[in-house]
């Protein structure tokens, strides 16, 4: 008989044995999931903790119409609370074996970590909570300063510029030095920010090596910007980014949210003939390989940066220097498991563990 055994992290097939879980007294974290970069993320850190019961959420919310909304209608399909985002997100999870809770309605929860603070259940802030930079926050606009004085959800900013600032979660662990100074700034006490680096941001150099069959082309990474309600000139950018090609080989990478059809619709109309089109691949060996890259609101410009390549950007060149998430040689998922290991210890409280991690760094 095959009994299917539960780890933290995955599933295992056991034959003639009766356990269903190797800890049954390990205390339980929950994993909330959003795209598929902060599902990869939050699943990286999750290896890193193998002596708990680990579970996953896609990004969720307890009210009532705002769930009747995403079952019903497509306003929320362009976000991390449904659409490609929760399909992808999942189909990952099950082709990982990954426990999934989604919503956490199976298990009360020792700790839950965040991939964003943009809205946070009440019900959630009664447990202990980690809070993970996945990348680059959006220009802080006016309608967001408008939500952030009123004292509203950064959700309804509708954008990500108020990611890391809501305060609601006991530790923050932040990319870089750059970020703990803006996310203090925008109202998160400083003695719950850890500076960690983000997993996936974090060893850039090892891209170098890869696979990817062209070099030597003008790269282009868009923004879904569109299909999150923001408004945009697609044409005027391609007709922009031909421009700094300057006869150059040119190739986009699409952000994974896009409308695809009306992407590559547009780029061949507005773009040289023999133009890339890349709707999936590794984007990062595409930087890595690339001499030029453009972009518009993209993490990914933090790649081309580390790399040395020629960037633009919507964001300030000089800000984005300073804002660069720090390069550790990959171990940003470890110390982040080694922050919720701290969190979930029986004595020592949560803050108290941002300000040891700091004094050890600086050691």
């Amino acid at each position: 008989m095959e009994i299917v055994l539960i780890s933290c992290n995955r599933k295992i097939a056991l034959k003639g044995v009766s356990l269903i879980n190797p800890y049954p007294m390990a205390k339980k974290v929950l994993f909330i999931v959003g795209s598929m970069n902060q599902t990869w993320q939050m699943h990286e850190i999750s290896k890193n903790l193998p002596e708990y019961d680990c579970w996953f959420s896609q990004f969720f919310t307890d009210q009532k119409w705002a769930n009747a909304l995403i079952k019903y209608t497509p306003i929320f399909k362009g976000t991390i609370f449904s659409g490609q985002f929760k399909a992808n997100s999942e189909k990952y999870l099950r082709a990982n074996g990954l426990q999934i809770d989604y919503q956490a309605k199976k298990n009360k929860y020792d700790l839950v970590v965040y991939c964003s603070d943009l809205h946070v259940p009440k019900r959630m802030r009664q447990t202990k909570t980690v809070w993970v930079q996945e990348g680059m926050t959006d220009k802080l606009t006016w309608w967001a300063k408008v939500i952030k004085t009123l004292g509203l959800s950064g959700g309804l900013s509708g954008n990500t510029s108020l990611n890391g600032s809501s305060n609601i979660c006991d530790i923050y662990c932040a990319g870089s030095e750059g970020y703990k100074e803006q996310f203090v700034r925008l109202g998160t006490d400083r003695e719950k920010i850890v500076v960690t680096g983000i997993p996936n941001y974090d060893n850039i150099e090892q891209f170098l090596e890869n696979d990817f069959p062209y070099r030597d082309y003008v790269m282009v990474a868009t923004t879904d910007m569109r299909e999150t309600f923001r408004a945009e000139n697609r044409p005027a950018f391609i007709r922009h980014a031909v421009k700094i090609a300057n006869g150059r080989p040119l190739l986009f990478k699409l952000h994974p949210n896009e409308k695809y059809d009306r992407a590559e619709r547009e780029i061949k109309k507005h773009a040289p003939e023999g133009t890339l089109i890349y709707q999936k691949g590794n984007t990062n060996h595409m930087i890595a390989n690339c001499c030029e890259l453009i972009t518009q609101y993209s993490t990914v410009v933090y790649v081309g940066l580390a790399l040395g390549k020629k960037v633009h950007s919507y964001f300030d060149l000089a800000e984005l220097k300073r804002l660069a998430p720090v390069q550790n040689g990959g171990t940003s998922a470890i110390k982040i498991a080694g922050v919720c290991r701290d969190v979930l210890g029986p004595v020592e409280k949560a803050t108290a563990t941002a300000e040891r991690y700091e004094l050890e760094q600086s050691a």
